[in-house]
């Protein structure tokens, strides 16, 4: 794992309950990919490789428009390290949460 990105998606909508299920629909795909993940109550941590979680960010933004936004923005933060391991979500939060 020499990747970990946090992604806020802001769908282009002003009904609080069209962003929380839209918001709903990109989380569900963020999961369904597989990786390790943690959901917060602003962004979504993935950990993985680097090149799969950009994928994974790219395609935050179209489920966000097919879901029924005209428009998305996101808030997307990368911790990178090509040649090792970064700090896992785990022994970032965990003690945090016992």
């Amino acid at each position: 794992m020499n990747a970990s990105v946090a992604i806020q998606v802001l769908p282009g909508t002003l009904d609080e309950n069209e962003v929380i299920r839209i918001v709903d629909e990109v989380i569900a795909y963020i999961k369904s990919t597989g990786n390790s993940c943690y959901v917060g109550p602003f962004e979504t941590t993935i950990e993985g490789d680097y090149d799969e979680l950009m994928d994974i960010v790219k395609e935050c933004q179209k489920i966000a428009v097919r879901a029924g936004c005209d428009s998305v923005s996101s808030y997307v933060k990368i911790a990178y390290k090509p040649e090792g391991e970064v700090l896992t979500i785990d022994r970032k939060v965990s003690k945090h949460h016992k």
